[in-house]
């Protein structure tokens, strides 16, 4: 039985107009998990509960097996949102200088490594920095402490491809401790697809799934067919579907049972994107009426 860095347990929390419902997952040490879901369904608001930026209305957070609020865990956590958050006159030398002092087991020798790695230069101001290179920085920062626990809310929003593909390596070599644990939480479904290996579907403030996703991407399926033939498939067989103007598209969990059983119909493997799509606009067929 995997060990857990993060546990998460009936968490809630009530905003005018939203509520973040009853959450609980789990993120195993040694583990990627990708957490998805549209903007505005609860995942920077349950990041945020996580690391004690928000007080929750119920429910429990334990971190290593500690209550998330206790302040030694900060060491043990990088966090990278979706802005920069260092002073535009800062440079990298002088945000090294200050990290240095707040973290313990700061690592100056990794640090200019990744500088390097990532062509980050140590005395231009911030402030004139691209996004890209500002997002490179925070990551950076966030790992050269050497945490056991990286918490990245959109951490590669503003990188180009190729300067993603890199970041996504860098967090699957930190991945080989096993020790170590990633929650990352991305509007970019194709990173999640690349580097995650379990994926939580949350959707208006609840959680739709939480599955490995090798499970998701070998199993689940889109079926297309004419609006006729769709009359005939059994609502058991379908998660959810939608109507577009030359076919109904149907979100299936067994996608090799649904090519045997309906011969007419196209079925084709379903994307990580195409999976939360068709959950957010799709409709339950119990509600066809």
């Amino acid at each position: 039985m995997e060990e857990n860095s993060i546990v998460v347990q009936d968490l809630c929390k009530h905003f005018k107009g939203f509520t973040l419902d009853h959450v609980s997952f789990q993120v195993p040490k040694g583990r990627i998990v990708g957490f998805i879901g549209e903007n505005g369904a609860g995942k920077s608001t349950t990041i945020r509960l996580i690391l004690d930026e928000l007080r929750k209305d119920g429910g429990q957070v334990t971190i290593f097996g500690s209550d998330h609020r206790e302040v030694s865990l900060k060491e043990e956590i990088g966090v990278v949102f979706d802005t920069c958050n260092f002073h535009d006159v800062c440079t990298a030398k002088d945000v090294e200088k200050i990290l240095a002092g707040v973290y313990r087991n700061w690592d100056g020798t990794v640090f200019h490594r990744y500088l390097e790695r990532f062509q980050i230069p140590v005395d231009k101001k911030i402030g004139d920095f691209s996004k890209g290179m500002k997002m490179k920085l925070s990551i950076l920062c966030a790992m050269a402490h050497r945490p056991k626990l990286l918490i990245l809310d959109e951490a590669t929003t503003g990188l180009d491809p190729v300067v993603r593909d890199e970041i996504l390596d860098l967090f699957l070599e930190y991945i080989q401790e096993e020790e170590n644990a990633i929650f990352f939480s991305s509007h970019i479904t194709s990173d999640i697809e690349k580097i995650a290996d379990y994926v939580i579907f949350i959707h208006r403030g609840k959680i739709l799934f939480e599955e490995q996703k090798d499970d998701l991407l070998g199993h689940y399926g889109i079926l297309r067919c004419g609006k006729e033939y769709f009359a005939s498939i059994s609502r058991e067989d379908i998660i959810t579907y939608r109507e577009t103007p030359l076919s109904m598209e149907c979100l299936v969990r067994d996608r090799e049972k649904v090519k045997v059983k309906y011969g007419q119909a196209v079925v084709d493997n379903a994307s990580l994107e195409d999976i939360m799509l068709l959950h957010i606009k799709g409709k339950e067929r119990e509600e066809e009426q």
